[in-house]
């Protein structure tokens, strides 16, 4: 499966778009949720996701609105800039926050420099790479909402996860989520046929 690196010479391969639409992802919500506290998001092999501790349970009919959001700090188009700071300095800065999941997530970092990207209002723990600014994600969809436990055990927090994917261009992204939609059918058929519910005639 093609990861887009023929677009890497300008800075935009698919993984940098994904990752980039997690962070504008996670951006909006907070927008929409300042009570969230984020956990990680990074690019999957069809799209990304976040995982998110939020105060309210949210189900598919919410990712319209955040949907909007998103696009709305496409639009503004801010630079993705990058800087360093030291382990006791971003401890600091998220420990304010209260932003417990990234908190451990620096605990159990080296000593050293630690990577953060800035975007208009929105800093998040992060080491790259990013596409140059959010204006660059012209093409995604938000696809659904699921369960996951912190760190994937079960002893530990159950968050909220958003899945989504970003494309290049339009056409991608909607040859993709047809696609998604074919499979879908597939298997509906599939678990039809195994559970004697129907016989199609061919």
């Amino acid at each position: 499966m093609s990861t887009g690196h023929s677009h890497a010479a300008d800075g935009q391969d698919l993984y940098s778009l994904r990752h980039s639409a997690a962070h504008v992802m996670a951006q909006a919500v907070r927008r929409l949720y300042p009570d969230v506290k984020l956990a990680i998001g990074p690019p999957i092999e069809d799209g990304f996701y976040y995982d998110l501790d939020l105060p309210v349970r949210l189900t598919n009919e919410d990712l319209p609105r955040i949907e909007a959001e998103m696009a709305k700090i496409i639009a503004e188009d801010f630079r993705f800039e990058r800087s360093m700071i030291s382990k006791a300095e971003a401890q600091k800065l998220f420990g304010e926050r209260g932003e417990r999941f990234k908190l451990e997530l620096i605990n159990g970092l080296t000593d050293g420099q630690i990577s953060l990207y800035t975007d208009g209002d929105f800093t998040d723990l992060c080491e790259g790479p990013h596409v140059p600014s959010t204006g660059r994600i012209k093409a995604f969809k938000l696809l659904s909402v699921a369960g996951a436990y912190w760190r994937g055990d079960e002893r530990n927090p159950q968050l909220q996860r958003i899945y989504g994917t970003a494309y290049f261009n339009k056409q991608e992204l909607d040859a993709h989520l047809t696609r998604l939609e074919e499979a879908k059918r597939r298997d509906h058929r599939k678990i039809g046929k195994e559970l004697g519910l129907f016989s199609f005639e061919e």
